[in-house]
């Protein structure tokens, strides 16, 4: 019985490992803007900003960047193909 669950803790641990390695080498190559050039690039026709704060982020800020607009972050399924491929597309959650 140890070695059953011995085994099945060894298993959990290298999927979540192997996971977070996955979504790591995904994070990196997504291109990051600075907002420098962000700044440059508001009021661009071919520039999309979305705010995918969390509910909770919102109630604790007022700010919000000119333009952009509110979506959900969990629901990227529904809106993501609302938004022309060959815009720049912005996300932001701090």
């Amino acid at each position: 019985m140890r070695n059953k669950r011995l085994s099945l803790c060894t298993v959990i641990i290298t999927t979540a490992f192997l996971l977070a390695i996955s979504l790591t080498a995904s994070a990196a190559s997504v291109p990051r803007m600075s907002t420098d050039e962000l700044k440059s690039r508001l009021g661009d026709v071919d520039l999309v900003v979305l705010d995918v704060r969390g509910s909770w982020a919102l109630v604790k800020s007022d700010n919000k960047i000119a333009g952009s607009e509110r979506v959900e972050p969990g629901g990227a399924k529904q809106w993501a193909g609302n938004y022309p491929k060959e815009k720049t597309i912005v996300l932001y959650c701090a």
